[in-house]
């Protein structure tokens, strides 16, 4: 499955696009990550908020298998 993605360097927010239609029904925020769901509960995009910083951690996190992110 291919994924768009798009980054706003100024709100510094990378989105993750998992499916082109659908209607926004509400969001949850889970730290620094948002996460948009459809009418029926299934995601359609997320956001990655402080992606700058959050990005390179992740992955770090692939290289060491494990990493804190402040």
């Amino acid at each position: 499955m291919a994924y768009k993605m798009r980054y706003d360097d100024e709100a510094d927010v990378l989105t993750l696009i998992l499916v082109e239609h659908g209607k926004l029904s509400h969001a949850e925020e889970i730290g620094d990550i948002v996460v948009h769901f459809d009418e029926s509960g299934a995601p359609l995009f997320m956001e990655i908020l402080r992606a700058s910083k959050i990005v390179p951690s992740m992955v770090e996190a692939l290289a060491k298998k494990e990493i804190t992110v402040p």
